[in-house]
């Protein structure tokens, strides 16, 4: 199966339009950014000021929660204060679980949003087997609740998305597929298959989770599968990595998900999934899109590998050798090491001890790094005679994007070789930046980010890299920690406390940005476990389904703490839920107490 025209070349995946109110969707259109309000949707004003404010900020598509029929039917007001104030982005209606706010909420948006999963689907971890005239029973239920919903979507001339959450798959799917890629296919697909026998096509496909190796995978499985129906399945595809979190870490953890799909031409509608204020998710969202942009701009004449080096719907790791630098062993099942140049080394070397787990593990210049350009045939015809194991790179003065030129050497070079991936390819990256621009063109630390991230964490959720070297970041210490971020966003080396967190949406029971802050603060220090903190249960227990411990909103003021998707206390008071949350990881033997030592300097 293909999941893209060449994974060595990029080319945008053509796709057919979809108009969601003005905005066109797909086709020729640019990436469209998009993101959702927060408020409460019966507060009429409070939903019109985010939208504007949302669309002031750059964004193109606004979404806005619908738990209930008397939200949706407030659709009605919302949308006419925004076009009696000139702000004609389109509205889009979020439903879970309930097909009748959907049908009304269709009478006045420009989209409607729905999850195959919970749409007509009951999600209660039930350990059912199916027949096949069982499963069949089943499609025919959700077809004749579905298809009301299609019938006026078509009628109004308006758009949906088919948006599949890896956290909300249905028993019926989970029972027959699993918690897999191939399950949230399938998911949508059976609500794709009945919108097509409506004759109704406006509508576009969305495979989301917080593990972005599983985002990369299913959104690759859905396009492999759409090539193989038919030259008419070519509809747009929504890119989010949901339940991102906060800070730093959710804009690496969304560069890799998102910047890997689109580097591979996937991808004609976006958001950034942060813990923080939407209006936040916009300059993200439009960097990333940007970056893509200025891609397809550049020609890059790249020939077609005989093979790839690894399988882009399921992970694992390239096999190499183990090898040693000093005493960092490296290859194999080792830790994915951290890289540094001399001159960055140098910087930090008298202050070691106050870095923390932001170790610099190996020297460039002393690691006896083989420099080579994968299209340099004699070069690598010459390291593959040799039974020794190399540690070996891209040279910095190749002339190619960074994920098209490791993709390259890592389906060249012999398996037992180790590479070392690069953020940036130095020479040819500074010469593209300065040129006619000037000094004044140098990217930020935003842009630095998203470029690391995306090129170094996207090869290694296609299994590629044994170690990472960061230098477009001149900071050292900066360096260091962006290093050690992408690591732990990839799922690739886990050195900290990991976080699963939604966004705020009008479904929320509590402050997600304080309580996050809060079970931040008494966590922080525990690694290696991972905390979901979920502000309802729409994704709640299955999105959580690989954290140690979750926070979920379980009603107004009350929350639920989970051990894995199974819920083991409710109702507690918000106010004592984080020292219950903290108890519940001393009774699964996962607590220590923090270090009374200074926080790590990074500067």
């Amino acid at each position: 199966m293909n999941y893209c025209e060449n994974p060595y070349s990029y080319q945008r995946r053509p796709t057919r339009v979809v108009m969601v109110g003005r905005v066109g969707v797909g086709g020729a259109n640019p990436i469209r950014v998009q993101s959702m309000i927060t408020c409460d949707t019966m507060d009429t004003e409070a939903s019109i000021a985010q939208t504007v404010e949302l669309a002031e900020a750059g964004c193109e598509i606004v979404r806005i929660t619908a738990p209930t029929v008397k939200d949706s039917a407030n659709f009605e007001q919302i949308v006419r204060g925004l076009r009696e104030r000139g702000c004609e982005a389109p509205i889009v209606a979020d439903i879970h679980f309930k097909p009748e706010a959907a049908m009304e909420a269709a009478k006045w948006v420009d989209k409607v949003r729905i999850n195959p999963g919970n749409y007509a689907d009951s999600k209660k971890f039930k350990i059912l087997e199916y027949t096949d005239e069982q499963y069949a029973a089943e499609l025919e239920r959700i077809r004749e609740r579905f298809t009301p919903l299609v019938r006026l979507c078509r009628e109004r001339g308006i758009a949906m998305r088919i948006g599949t959450n890896h956290g909300s798959l249905s028993d019926r799917i989970m029972n027959r597929y699993g918690d897999t890629p191939l399950g949230m296919v399938e998911s949508a697909l059976e609500f794709a298959r009945i919108a097509r026998d409506l004759d109704y096509h406006a509508f576009v496909f969305s495979m989301k989770s917080s593990n972005p190796k599983v985002m990369i995978n299913a959104y690759r499985l859905l396009v492999a599968r759409l090539h193989e129906e038919g030259d008419d399945w070519n509809y747009p595809i929504h890119l989010g990595v949901t339940e991102a979190g906060e800070g730093e870490d959710a804009r690496i953890k969304s560069a890799i998900g998102i910047g890997s799909l689109l580097h591979d031409g996937i991808g004609d509608t976006i958001r950034v999934s942060l813990t923080e204020d939407s209006v936040h998710e916009i300059p993200v969202a439009r960097a990333l899109a940007k970056m893509v942009e200025e891609l397809h701009q550049s020609s890059h004449e790249t020939e077609q590998a005989e093979r790839l080096s690894y399988n882009p719907f399921e992970y694992e790791r390239r096999g190499s050798n183990k090898i040693e630098r000093g005493r960092i062993r490296l290859g194999g099942d080792e830790l994915i090491r951290i890289v540094v140049r001399q001159s960055n080394y140098d910087k930090v070397a008298h202050k070691l001890d106050r870095l923390g787990d932001y170790q610099p593990e190996i020297v460039y210049e002393k690691a006896g790094i083989v420099e080579l350009d994968p299209r340099d045939e004699a070069a690598i015809a010459r390291l593959n005679e040799s039974t020794a194991a190399e540690f070996v790179t891209v040279r910095d003065d190749v002339p190619m994007p960074v994920i098209t030129a490791f993709r390259l050497l890592a389906s060249k070079v012999a398996p037992r070789h180790p590479i070392l991936l690069k953020d940036v390819l130095g020479k040819w990256e500074e010469s593209q930046r300065l040129d006619g621009r000037g000094p004044e063109a140098a990217p930020t630390f935003l842009e630095t980010l998203l470029t690391a991230a995306t090129n170094i964490g996207s090869l290694l959720c296609d299994g590629i890299g044994d170690a990472i070297l960061v230098q477009g970041e001149e900071a050292p210490g900066q360096a260091l920690r962006l290093s050690y971020n992408i690591l732990q966003a990839a799922g690739s080396r886990i050195f900290k406390t990991d976080y699963v967190a939604c966004p705020s949406c009008g479904r929320t029971l509590f402050n997600l940005q304080t309580t996050t802050a809060r079970i931040k603060a008494a966590t922080l220090h525990l690694k290696g476990v991972k905390i979901a903190i979920m502000g309802c249960i729409v994704n709640g227990p299955g999105e959580m389904a690989d954290a140690d411990f979750g926070y979920v909103g379980g009603a107004p003021g009350k929350v639920n703490l989970y051990v894995g998707k199974t819920a083991v206390k409710f109702n507690i008071p918000e106010a004592d839920a984080v020292d219950r949350l903290q108890d519940l990881i001393r009774e699964h033997g996962k607590w220590v107490e923090p270090p009374a030592t200074t926080a790590p300097v990074l500067v």
